[in-house]
């Protein structure tokens, strides 16, 4: 099957939206910008495609393939953005042997620009992961992770500013709650700070201070927990924040259709997506932007 017909025939289902309460077609025009943010969540080392036999993801996923998808979208639209919300380290063998080492240098060829840290990225210490840092030749963002008194202390940004056709994009970084979840001989003194403070305080600076077009957040604090309705969560996040426009979800390996639209403090809409694990989907977000600061956007899921 030729590329291009995979991307479409793969596609589970879009969502849009548009913060000027205008149709698509109205951004589509010679005076708009188009951005394309590609993204993964929980990659858990898995370089290879399940196996034709698998029960319940025969034949699905794997960097190659998923290689081949971005190179298809960049010759569609060659302002592209590639992010990873965290967890990209346990859960083969090539981790146990390597490291971090490959899927880092993975990253680099399929041209990731930055990531956040997930709570399985502290699997081989701290020590471990700053060991790998040097195979990475992308950025590493988290707000809400204190470093000072680690080895990790410089090394992590809050946030990272980037261009992509002339568009001015932030995207700062959560993790969730260390504790419980990563032994604190891992961690060591990495101090955990409230993500919805921190996002507050991220995206005023991004979207006011640093006059950002659009502000991401790269979150590995879980879509939400039914069980736990009160543990900070995206959905939380979107809701008692703003000037966030896309939230990249991680940790919770939630499989989202389509990205979901909240309302943020002031009701203006957050789009949240999570594409699971392993590498299975590849999320894709199209961003519209006027030259008058109008922003639309639709987004869906691509089956790897």
């Amino acid at each position: 099957m030729k590329r291009r017909d995979f991307i479409k025939k793969s596609v589970v289902s879009s969502a849009f939206y548009s913060l000027a309460g205008l149709s698509l077609s109205s951004f589509k025009s010679e005076n708009s910008k188009h951005i394309t943010i590609l993204h993964t969540n929980d990659v858990h080392s898995y370089i290879d495609p399940f196996p034709p036999n698998h029960p319940k993801n025969p034949n699905m996923g794997g960097v190659a393939r998923r290689a081949a998808l971005i190179e298809t979208i960049r010759k569609e639209n060659p302002n592209v953005l590639l992010l990873d919300a965290g967890d990209i380290f346990q859960g083969t063998p090539y981790f146990n042997y390597y490291g971090g080492e490959l899927e880092f240098k993975l990253m680099n060829m399929m041209g990731y620009e930055i990531a956040t840290i997930g709570n399985h990225d502290f699997d081989n210490g701290i020590d471990g992961l700053l060991a790998q840092l040097p195979n990475a030749n992308f950025d590493f963002v988290s707000a809400n992770y204190d470093f000072k008194n680690t080895v990790l202390d410089g090394h992590v940004k809050p946030y990272k500013i980037t261009h992509v056709a002339g568009v001015k994009i932030g995207v700062f970084g959560l993790g969730v709650e260390l504790e419980g979840l990563v032994d604190k001989k891992n961690c060591k003194e990495t101090k955990y700070n409230d993500p919805i403070e921190v996002a507050t305080d991220m995206a005023r600076i991004l979207k006011v201070e640093k006059k950002c077009d659009l502000v991401i957040c790269l979150s590995h604090i879980g879509y939400s927990y039914k069980e736990e309705p009160n543990k900070v969560c995206d959905l939380h996040l979107a809701r008692k924040t703003k000037d966030i426009d896309l939230i990249i979800g991680g940790h919770t390996h939630t499989f989202l259709d389509k990205p979901v639209i909240e309302k943020n403090l002031v009701g203006n809409d957050v789009l949240i997506n999570q594409v699971g694990c392993y590498g299975l989907n590849l999320g894709r977000i199209d961003f519209y932007l006027t030259s008058d600061n109008q922003v639309a956007a639709k987004g869906k899921s691509i089956i790897v």
